[in-house]
């Protein structure tokens, strides 16, 4: 009569599962990673949170130049462009990214044109 076990647990370890998880783990923080704007502009200091809620991205560099969705525009049309890309948008947002140089009325002329056309504008800043 036999009475050996006939459940042995193999004491093999196999990494192929590990790897799996590894590599999902690695796609998925490379797709969730946001980087909001490839410019470089130092953004007033303030307190609050952002949102990532964004239609349209408009940033005034140093040198006022426009820029929206990375892509540099005129500041004479950025009125235009920005009822191209809003077109459509259920609640459109606009999220104002002004360089600390920045004189304060090129914001100001921002906003106002996202006041005539209702849209919401954000102002981005640096965490204090």
């Amino acid at each position: 009569m036999k009475l050996k076990g006939r459940n042995k647990v193999s004491p093999d370890f196999s990494m192929s599962s590990m790897t799996d998880i590894v590599f999902l783990l690695l796609i998925f923080f490379m797709l969730t990673a946001n980087s909001p704007n490839a410019l470089d502009l130092l953004l007033p200091k303030a307190k609050g949170k952002s949102t990532n809620t964004q239609n349209v991205s408009v940033s005034i560099d140093k040198n006022l130049q426009y820029y929206v969705n990375d892509e540099r525009i005129n500041g004479e049309y950025i009125e235009i462009e920005l009822k191209k890309a809003l077109e459509g948008q259920d609640k459109p947002t606009i999220i104002l990214r002004a360089e600390e140089s920045v004189a304060i009325k090129e914001a100001v002329n921002v906003m106002a044109i996202a006041n005539r056309n209702n849209y919401k504008v954000i102002l981005a800043v640096r965490p204090n």
